[in-house]
């Protein structure tokens, strides 16, 4: 009998722990226990990943679907105005492909001054900046889904175009008014959808169901109204789902009544709904090791839980699978200088509670349709 090759390496991973536990069979992985329901489910890829065999090994275990980190952003494929760099794209599209997995696109344009590249900064616009930026954005999104459409079904056409703070749109060298990043954004996706007319296109932001998050919100919803009014080609809203642990469970009650409220705006304009970047931060969680765990893994089945209960979600992303991996390491410490442990899997490469409690999220969830 042939033996499927995912089935091997979970098996490989997980033996000692499976061993202890006195059970003979493979542990379930992420991608099966949601593509049992119709979801896609994966991780992001990144050419460090490749360098650690356990990590690639991991990637090819546990996902179905990958996001290149870094790779297809600006300021990777860009080095100059009139040079494109697909190296360290191509390099990963052709593991990922060899390892039979989808592959999402992120992201097409990202319209935050600092996550452009630098020669934008002095890059001569002209005496007409919004036709000359249109021009050299539909050349940018043109030659990337014409070399990677034929790879890739889904693509964060925009990215973070909404300030947090305020709910308006993002100024840059490429929207240095409303008008003109309106205009842009609508440009964007009709452009996208010439050139991928059957792939899944989609907004991408970082909203989340915290108290501080509502102007965002507010400003998201204004923005896909808008594109909903217009007749822009867009098709859902990515959420990157970069979530914060909290304990209290009254906090937890009053996010999920929030959070489910602009959902339901959201879904009521007849958008799909994906998790692009998921991972939960336990900065302000106390306790050892076990008990933040635990109060980790009982936060994300929370999230987890409610988002699957749309049927209009098809695809869960995580950002990272091994904990000493993720970059929330370097982004708002924990005070008393412990690691973070925001992924499924800790630095041996072992299953962590968080890991069993999306599991049993997608167990729990009703089935649905692939979204494309």
């Amino acid at each position: 009998m042939a033996v499927d090759r995912r089935t091997l390496i979970g098996a490989a991973l997980c033996a000692p722990i499976f061993a202890r536990a006195g059970h003979a069979a493979a542990a379930p992985t992420l991608t099966g226990a949601a593509a049992a329901k119709g979801i896609r489910c994966g991780s992001i890829l990144a050419e460090r990943y490749l360098q650690d065999h356990h990590y690639r090994d991991l990637i090819a275990d546990q996902c179905g679907i990958v996001t290149f980190e870094n790779a297809l952003k600006w300021t990777a494929l860009r080095p100059s105005a009139d040079k494109f760099d697909f190296s360290r794209s191509d390099k990963l599209l052709q593991w990922a492909t060899g390892a039979n997995m989808e592959v999402r696109g992120h992201n097409l344009l990202w319209p935050r001054q600092d996550r452009l590249p630098k020669w934008l900064a002095s890059y001569d616009f002209g005496e007409k900046p919004g036709e000359r930026s249109q021009a050299l954005v539909g050349d940018h999104i043109e030659t990337v889904m014409h070399r990677y459409a034929p790879y890739m079904q889904s693509f964060d056409v925009l990215n973070e175009a909404i300030q947090p703070e305020s709910g308006d749109y993002r100024k840059s060298v490429l929207t240095p008014t409303p008008g003109a990043a309106e205009a842009l954004f609508d440009f964007a996706f009709h452009t996208a959808r010439r050139a991928a007319p059957n792939a899944q296109l989609v907004y991408n932001d970082y909203m989340d169901w915290g108290d501080g998050s509502k102007a965002h919100r507010a400003g998201v919803l204004r923005m896909l109204e808008g594109f909903r009014k217009r007749g822009v080609p867009i098709d859902g809203l990515g959420i990157q789902a970069h979530v914060t642990a909290t304990a209290d469970a009254a906090t937890i009650a009053r996010r999920e009544r929030d959070w489910r409220a602009f959902l339901d705006e959201v879904t009521d304009m007849g958008f799909r709904l994906l998790v692009t970047e998921f991972d939960v931060d336990d900065r302000d969680l106390t306790g050892d090791v076990a008990t933040r765990d635990a109060q980790v893994a009982g936060y994300a089945r929370a999230y987890a839980d409610l988002m699957l209960d749309y049927p209009q979600l098809g695809t869960f992303m995580l950002w990272g699978l091994v904990d000493r991996y993720s970059w929330l390491q370097d982004f708002r410490p924990r005070k008393d200088g412990l690691e973070k442990r925001p992924n499924p899997y800790d630095d041996q490469y072992r299953p962590k509670r968080l890991h069993d409690a999306l599991i049993q999220a997608f167990n729990h969830a009703a089935p649905r349709k692939p979204s494309y």
